[in-house]
């Protein structure tokens, strides 16, 4: 009997057949189970593998379709964590299996947060700006720019999935408390938020243009009201027109596909008012 219990051990070849399976992890992604049906293909190796009698895996698969939701790349800490679960639930039933599903729900937010926070609001604008500048800067014709943002979001993505599996397997639940007792998922979540308002806040000047075509005569010099303006606060303009936008997205709530129709008409109107250059 502990012999057999022992061959129904998850191994790491077992782990890396979840890794492989979980690249699939958001191709049946739905608006009512949404990454759900990634998470049951995800686990088929675990399940196949802990489970013996054909009721006990049917069981186990349609407990990982309710509804499931966080960011896609650190989802991959929840499936190593569940593996671990349906082990224990397997093999020592030493664990509910209604508590599989508690864990799985409770950290859906703190991991959606994270993930949105590092991955897609700090890693993916700062690598987009430097792919974007890459760009411009060779006048358009170098590929180095998005072959960099590219192979640097799939890397990290990998390695969030490979880390996330197998850490995720080898901690579980006990990773999980002393996180979220320490307070590092509120602190990572704030100052990955910080950095990403500076990161994006400095393209600013970069990617918003506002020229002022207007000159007036100071004695036998022509002066350039953008050149004085420049000369006071580079990227002035821009900077309080995306102030401005943030302001009516923030305060008066509008929509921001309605303020990029507004800045389409003001810059059209502008230049033809001779306004704008």
């Amino acid at each position: 009997m502990t012999e057999n219990k022992d061959l129904r051990r998850v191994s790491k070849k077992d782990l890396w057949k979840t890794y492989i399976y979980s690249q699939a992890f958001v191709s049946g992604f739905n608006y009512s189970k949404q990454e759900a049906p990634g998470f049951v293909f995800s686990m088929m190796p675990v399940i196949e593998k802990v489970y013996e009698k054909e009721p006990e895996k049917i069981e186990a698969y349609r407990r990982h379709t309710e509804l499931f939701l966080t960011e896609a790349r650190l989802s991959h800490f929840v499936i190593g964590m569940t593996a671990a679960m349906e082990e224990r639930n397997a093999i020592d039933q030493d664990i509910d299996p209604v508590s599989i599903n508690a864990i799985k729900a409770a950290l859906m937010g703190p991991l959606a947060g994270i993930g949105d926070s590092l991955y897609h609001g700090t890693l993916r604008p700062i690598m987009a700006g430097l792919a974007v500048s890459l760009v411009i800067g060779s006048n358009y014709t170098s590929m180095v720019g998005p072959l960099l943002f590219v192979i640097v979001m799939a890397v990290v993505g990998q390695l969030l999935r490979y880390f996330g599996i197998f850490k995720g397997y080898e901690k579980g639940v006990e990773f999980v408390a002393k996180v979220q007792s320490s307070g590092l998922l509120q602190k990572m979540t704030r100052y990955a938020g910080i950095a990403a308002y500076v990161v994006i806040g400095g393209f600013v000047y970069k990617f918003v243009t506002i020229n002022i075509p207007w000159t007036y005569k100071a004695g036998e010099t022509m002066v350039s009201i953008q050149t004085v303006l420049n000369g006071m606060v580079p990227g002035l303009l821009p900077l309080l027109y995306t102030l401005l936008m943030l302001y009516f997205m923030d305060k008066k709530k509008m929509s921001p596909v309605t303020l990029m129709l507004i800045t389409m008409v003001v810059g059209v109107i502008g230049c033809a008012l001779g306004i704008l250059a």
